[in-house]
């Protein structure tokens, strides 16, 4: 009986101590120990990566550990997350995702999709805007369509990347009113406005925050917003379907963490990334980008990631994206 006690006591003294020094690492009130780094699967400037700072700003205040921001553009953002999801699931990195997470294994450009990550959040929805220099030969969208069919294929109309949500929505309006663009594809929507801005190009679908420095500048005029409602940014710029044109296109973004990594981080991630969503700051900056705050919980992003996946799987099944 002795013997047992004795064999019992160090065990459970075994146990203790491991409990004691490694519950840290997990537990909520100690989450993070070190500096948490945010990788955007795209160029510095555009929609992703301005959200992606103000988020990591408020995060950052929130956690009392620096959160930073690093860019890895390429392969339509599969680059920068596919170097997320094979880091260690420890919740210190974390990667901003978009769209086109769901729809990168229908267009073969990687295995990525949402069962590859954990989901801390979801942040914005990002409303697409037809949009061309200030001097271009039409004015509204219908003139662009004109235009478009009377110079099949010359049209060039630049996008973030193939296969981004930007190229198909430019592929979407270009099959829903029978012309044919010539697409550009850029490594993210910012180096494809500096060109649209460059007159190397004739027409971009991104967002309209993306634009909007182009457009204050008197350099380029949206004709079009390709969601149900006019954006608050942009009052005065109808949409295509009150100009006729039916059809609607938006991106959204949130962030997540390598498969695996544990709860106790992930719930003290997602609760900071909403309060950091919350603030006022947050609102007003994305408001004047152009784009719309809509917070999804950890679970409710998974959900909704899923039910996209989906969606735009049996969308590309039926499109043939112009090359």
């Amino acid at each position: 009986m002795k013997k047992v006690t004795l064999l019992s006591a160090a065990v459970s003294a075994t146990a203790l101590f491991a409990a004691t020094f490694s519950a840290p690492t997990l537990a909520q009130g100690t989450f993070p120990q070190r500096e948490v780094t945010i990788v955007v699967p795209f160029n510095p400037g555009g929609a992703s990566d301005m959200t992606a700072r103000i988020i990591a700003k408020g995060m950052e205040a929130d956690l009392g550990k620096p959160v930073v921001v690093v860019n890895k553009p390429g392969g339509s953002g599969g680059v920068g997350m596919s170097s997320v999801a094979r880091s260690t699931p420890d919740g210190y990195m974390l990667t901003y995702v978009p769209v086109e997470l769901v729809m990168h294994k229908a267009l073969k450009l990687s295995d990525l999709q949402p069962e590859t990550f954990d989901f801390i959040g979801q942040t914005t929805v990002v409303p697409a805007a037809l949009t061309v220099p200030v001097d271009a030969p039409y004015n509204t969208i219908a003139e662009f369509i004109k235009y478009a069919q009377a110079n099949p294929g010359k049209v060039r109309v630049g996008n973030s990347g193939a296969g981004s949500i930007w190229h198909i929505a430019a592929s979407a309006l270009e099959q829903n009113q029978k012309v044919t663009f010539n697409h550009i594809p850029f490594e993210g929507a910012a180096p494809a406005v500096t060109a649209l801005m460059g007159k190397h190009i004739e027409a971009v679908t991104v967002n309209a925050g993306e634009v909007k420095a182009g457009v204050d500048a008197g350099k380029l005029k949206i004709l079009a917003i390709m969601t149900p409602e006019r954006d608050p940014a942009f009052p005065k710029v109808p949409t295509a379907i009150e100009s006729g044109v039916k059809i609607e296109f938006a991106g959204w973004g949130g962030f997540a963490a390598p498969k695996g990594t544990p709860k106790p981080v992930l719930d003290r991630l997602s609760a900071s990334l909403k309060k950091a969503a919350s603030s006022e700051e947050f609102k007003t900056f994305i408001a004047s980008r152009g784009m719309v705050v809509h917070y999804r919980s950890s679970e409710e992003f998974k959900k909704f990631a899923n039910d996209q996946y989906v969606f735009f799987n049996n969308l590309l099944s039926k499109m043939e994206l112009g090359k």
